[in-house]
């Protein structure tokens, strides 16, 4: 009785968009994440494509559809910021993986739940970038966990703004 429950309750909370959003969205943040910190500078303290991939990934709750929308944003912003192709690809799909993990077992339509999953995974994914860079490439990087804090409490807030906002192109059945 409680893996049908478990089923239904998936099934019946699994978000749909327009297909239009699974594409604007993302190009919208890629473009916005390789323009920014042009402007801003060392003041970047965000990821678009990284809160693009848990809202999708949160809504559609499906590791494999967060996995892809993980790869597929983190491959194109490697390749559009001059970053090593892969490192963001990688971070990205584990984020996407995790977030539609977490939106099957809990209700992901609170914003507490949303705000803390943005936090904890923009923090994952710092570690991850920092692993693959020095620990599997070799490479030296400069780190500063004091600006992947901030990074954090930066991705929260947008996503604080930024999901509602989308949330009102759910399609309704």
């Amino acid at each position: 009785m409680s893996v049908l429950m478990a089923n239904s309750r998936r099934d019946f909370e699994i978000h749909r968009y327009p297909a239009a959003l699974y594409v604007v969205v993302p190009v919208i943040a890629l473009v916005l994440q390789a323009l920014l910190p042009r402007i801003t500078g060392r003041f970047s303290f965000y990821d678009l494509p990284l809160v693009v991939t848990i809202f999708f990934a949160l809504g559609r709750r499906s590791p494999i559809q967060g996995m892809l929308m993980g790869s597929i944003l983190g491959l194109f912003e490697d390749a559009l910021t001059g970053h090593p192709l892969g490192i963001n690809g990688i971070s990205k799909t584990l984020a996407g993986y995790l977030a539609a993990s977490v939106g099957v077992r809990i209700d992901a339509q609170n914003w507490l739940v949303r705000v803390l999953l943005n936090f904890s995974l923009t923090l994952l994914c710092g570690a991850v970038y920092l692993f693959i860079y020095r620990g599997m490439l070799g490479m030296d990087l400069e780190w500063n966990w004091l600006n992947t804090l901030f990074e954090a409490v930066g991705n929260s807030v947008i996503a604080m703004l930024f999901f509602p906002v989308l949330d009102r192109f759910q399609a309704r059945d």
